[in-house]
């Protein structure tokens, strides 16, 4: 074999072994990728049911001081009169 046969096959075999790798680590990305998309999807919903919470607290709140207020204008005109 000669020097330069012996070059290109060497350089032949880094080079697959370098694609072959690179191949694997983006792979490894990728799925990596996919599963903090899960997480944060996970994380979102969870946020969302918590804000779906917090709003109806905040509408029974807001109905119960409308009818405290009510009552209010309702005994300040019963004062009145």
């Amino acid at each position: 074999m000669s020097r330069s046969s012996k070059a290109v096959l060497g350089l032949s075999v880094v080079l697959t072994a370098a694609t072959v790798a690179g191949v694997h680590l983006k792979q490894r990305q990728d799925q990596q990728r996919l599963r903090d998309g899960v997480i944060r999807d996970i994380e979102r919903q969870n946020r969302k049911k918590e804000n779906i919470r917090l709003l109806g607290e905040q509408i029974i709140l807001t109905e119960q001081l409308e009818a405290e207020r009510e009552k209010m204008v309702l005994a300040k005109g019963s004062q009145k009169t």
